[in-house]
Parts: C-alpha cells; sequence; structure tokens
C-alpha cells in the first residue's frame, strides 16, 4: 500500500510541476526595433513581469513597459522631436504599457493579446510571438504593427504609413 502511494504521490506532484507557469526576467541584450515611414531606431530600456509557459500559454501573463525618453533613432534632433508632445510626450507619458490579457498557441508559435498603453490612451493589440529554449538560452521573438494614429502620434493620413513596424527579440531567465 506505501509503495502505490508513493507513486500516486510522484504523479500529483510531478503533474503539478509541469503545470506550473514559469517566471521570467528579463535579460541583458533584448531590443526594441521599430520602422516606420518617418523615425526607425530603438528604445533602449524596458522591465517588465512575465509569467510564461509554453505548454500552458492560456496561463500565461505579460506586463511590461518601457521608457519612452530612451527612443535612439540615431539623430538627436529627431529624439528630442519624438520624446516631445508631437510624437511620445514623454514627459507627461513616460512610460509606454503592455498588459496582456490572453495568450494562445498558433499554428506557427503564440499570440499575446492586450492592452497597449501610450500617451496615455489604451487600445488593444495582438502580437504573434515564438519562443525558443535551448539549455539555459531562451528568448521571445515577434514582430508587429502599430498604427500611430491610434495613440495621436504625429498627422494620419489613413494609410500604411500610419503604421510602424515592431520588432522584439527579448532573452529571459527563469525566475523557477
Amino acid at each position: 500500500m506505501r509503495k502505490y502511494l508513493t507513486v500516486i504521490s510522484l504523479l500529483v506532484m510531478s503533474g503539478y510541476a509541469f503545470a506550473m507557469v514559469v517566471g521570467w526576467r528579463i535579460a541583458d541584450g533584448y531590443q526594441i526595433r521599430f520602422d516606420g515611414k518617418y523615425a526607425h531606431g530603438f528604445f533602449r530600456k524596458m522591465e517588465g513581469n512575465i509569467r510564461f509557459d509554453p505548454l500552458h500559454p492560456d496561463d500565461s501573463h505579460f506586463e511590461v513597459s518601457v521608457d519612452a525618453a530612451s527612443i535612439d533613432t540615431g539623430i538627436e534632433l529627431k529624439n528630442k522631436h519624438a520624446r516631445s508632445e508631437k510624437w511620445f510626450d514623454a514627459e507627461k507619458h513616460p512610460r509606454i504599457y503592455f498588459v496582456s490579457k490572453a495568450v494562445s498557441r498558433t499554428d506557427t508559435g503564440f499570440v499575446v493579446r492586450g492592452e497597449l498603453e501610450l500617451r496615455g490612451i489604451k487600445k488593444e493589440i495582438s502580437i504573434p510571438f515564438a519562443f525558443t529554449s535551448a539549455g539555459d538560452q531562451h528568448l521571445f521573438y515577434g514582430k508587429f504593427k502599430v498604427n500611430r494614429g491610434d495613440f495621436g502620434i504625429g498627422k494620419v493620413s489613413g494609410k500604411e504609413s500610419d503604421s510602424t513596424n515592431v520588432e522584439v527579440s527579448v532573452p529571459v531567465l527563469s525566475l523557477e
């Protein structure tokens, strides 16, 4: 009887271990690139809390913020303009926030749906992403578009040029 209880206990505990969502810490080397009609470059400062298990994506949660003033277009005058009230209004709205509402599996990876807050304006967006893990190397990678007009940035024309392409590459370290 004791043997059976031990086996049952191990099965229950191992099942519980596989169902646990892993916490991740954003590691050095992350990149947030953007490319639009009027500017391209990087954001240099990001932080966040990530809970993600590729086996159970529906239990995952992302909460990330980017320092709006950390924009780097490679041209200081353009950086100053981007930080101003005409674009990000970084003094009044220093952070760009993303908080997930749902994470699901797709044929090619995953998609996280959530709320992006920029300049105090909140819009729901979806971000397709891949998660790779090899040994102690773990990486989130995704590409998506943001319509700057949705957030009151610049002059909008109703054309494709109103959207900015964003590419993120985020290495992470397990907190477990």
